[in-house]
């Protein structure tokens, strides 16, 4: 078995509601998701995946499409966190993604890794499988899922 990671990063804002410290005041971070993939190589000489496990485009495009585009520079938001949720709808063409979790790091790790799971694998078939995802809120501060 093989691996491939490829790294994407977006900047989104978020709140820790009831947190002891600083993340419970509205802040940003500049998320890196690093995805990482495992299966086969590909044999076939006529495919234009031919000696990769998936072309890193490929890779690239399932993830800019349906986690990157979708959180960039919005403000994520616990569904239980009236209190923001009802600052957030005060304002006009804002971009507000409302999660049924708090927006930890963990937390966005896991919905990220559920998130892009049964793309890869409806993608490219059983020899590929999304093995981890690794989300870093801050250079020195991640999460890592695997599933």
């Amino acid at each position: 078995m093989i691996s491939i990671s490829r790294k994407l990063e977006f900047d989104a804002g978020h709140r820790i509601q009831n947190h002891k410290g600083k993340c419970n005041n509205i802040h940003g971070h500049r998320y890196s998701l690093i995805v990482t993939l495992e299966g086969e190589i590909s044999k076939s000489a006529t495919s234009s995946d031919y000696g990769m496990l998936m072309d890193f485009a490929d890779v690239k495009i399932i993830a800019l499409k349906n986690i990157i585009e979708v959180w960039d520079h919005g403000f994520l938001v616990s569904n239980d966190d009236y209190e923001i949720l009802n600052l957030l709808k005060s304002l006009t063409n804002h971009k507000t993604v409302i999660l049924n979790k708090v927006p930890t790091v963990e937390n966005l790790a896991i919905i990220a890794y559920e998130t892009l799971k049964p793309l890869y694998s409806n993608h490219y078939g059983n020899k590929l499988s999304l093995k981890k995802v690794c989300l870093y809120e801050t250079p020195n501060c991640w999460s890592e899922y695997i599933g």
